[in-house]
């Protein structure tokens, strides 16, 4: 990504997708040039959480509800340390913001934070265009670099990196762990149970949402060992959400299988979901347009209920839909489908039956909803309780 001036410019902005495809339209935030995965988020609301959620990195992110912008930014709604999309596409941003909470526009923020978007291009055609032929790479040129020409402007896109083996989690991951306490989100009696959590492009509310139910949450880095797990004496183990083709991610997987043969208890969210896949023994797929925005359908075959979600992934589990299943890494006894998406029958969930672990693909801990997921908090709570129970009756019968 390169920036070329610190403020707003009205002038001409070009989108150019890798096959060729070109929209035109007016610059909005930084003005320069950056190049990403181009991805469509169909959200009507919670956009600065969008930008900020990690899994969005090297993606440019473009938004189907047309009006952006109306309630501005805020600091406390913000999903991360920073805005993580490459780059940013809307057709018709507020003029000014109108909240009580607003403490700066989306387009200011977009400055701040040297971010390249583009405004005022038919978002429902580039949407379709992506929907009939897949997400691909792309780029956004204002300023200077909006005047080359069509053929070198497709060079730049052509010879950037797909997503396709991309390995991003190190990059968004914190360097240091820290410690979420449920004293700090109102929580006033002694902690419940304490988890590890992987960074690998965790969220703001997810440690929060356990706090709030008395967990201690240390959260480690995405380069943890296994040694760095058992350092907090956890009763539970998490991964999170991140960005990233899962099929670079042999390290999350190996630690991830170690922990399993320890019997930890074990919840997984998103990019969590894809790695037990993975330690499981079955294979990740690329999806063609992916899912991504608050309103993706999903049905719990535990309960039979039909939820609304909040996802973000562009790549899924390979795994068997009916019934349970014999694990490829057969140590880990069978495994069931537990999730599936109501729109195209992409793997939603994975429930393991002889070990305690289970994972969703999609953000229960949603912060501008739905909140139909958080259930699944508790479900990881009543695991580890579970477990507890079994261990301290092990230790009795011993």
């Amino acid at each position: 990504m390169s920036i070329e001036t610190p403020g707003t410019n009205p002038g001409s902005a070009v989108l150019v997708l890798e096959d060729g495809r070109i929209f035109r339209g007016q610059s909005y935030g930084a003005v320069g040039t950056t190049l990403g995965e181009a991805v469509f988020t169909t959200g009507m609301t919670g956009y600065q959480e969008t930008i900020t959620d990690p899994s969005y990195a090297r993606q440019i992110v473009v938004q189907t509800a047309p009006h952006i912008g109306n309630t501005g930014v805020n600091s406390e709604d913000a999903e991360s340390r920073r805005i993580w999309v490459a780059g940013y596409v809307v057709r018709d941003p507020a003029r000014r913001p109108s909240n009580w909470r607003s403490e700066a526009s989306l387009d200011e923020e977009l400055v701040r934070q040297g971010i390249v978007g583009i405004q005022g291009i038919d978002t429902r055609a580039l949407t379709r265009h992506l929907r009939e032929h897949k997400t691909m790479r792309a780029g956004i040129f204002s300023g200077e670099a909006a005047l080359a020409t069509d053929a070198e402007l497709l060079g730049s896109v052509l010879a950037s990196q797909p997503m396709e083996g991309a390995r991003l989690a190190e990059e968004v991951s914190i360097e240091e762990a820290y410690v979420v306490e449920p004293a700090e989100h109102g929580w006033e009696d002694e902690p419940r149970f304490t988890i590890a959590a992987i960074d690998l492009g965790i969220k703001a509310m997810t440690p929060q949402r356990f706090a709030e139910r008395g967990v201690r949450v240390h959260v480690l880095p995405a380069t943890a060992t296994l040694e760095d797990v058992k350092a907090v004496n956890p009763d539970g183990f998490f991964m999170s959400n991140g960005p990233g083709d899962p099929a670079t991610a042999d390290a999350q997987v190996n630690l991830l299988r170690s922990v399993l043969d320890e019997k930890l208890p074990y919840f997984g969210i998103c990019f969590g979901n894809q790695i037990l896949g993975r330690a499981l023994g079955f294979g990740t797929y690329k999806l063609k347009y992916g899912h991504r925005g608050i309103n993706q359908p999903v049905m719990d075959r535990r309960t039979g209920k039909v939820e609304i979600t909040s996802q973000n992934h562009g790549f899924a589990v390979d795994a068997p839909l009916e019934g349970a299943t014999q694990a490829p890494e057969s140590r880990f006894g069978r495994v069931e489908v537990s999730h599936v998406s109501l729109n195209d029958d992409v793997v939603e969930g994975l429930s393991c039956l002889d070990i305690p672990a289970f994972s969703v693909q999609y953000h229960p801990e949603a912060a501008s909803g739905p909140h139909d997921a958080a259930y699944l908090f508790d479900r990881f709570i009543d695991l580890m309780d579970a477990s507890t129970t079994q261990t301290s009756q092990n230790e009795k019968d011993a």
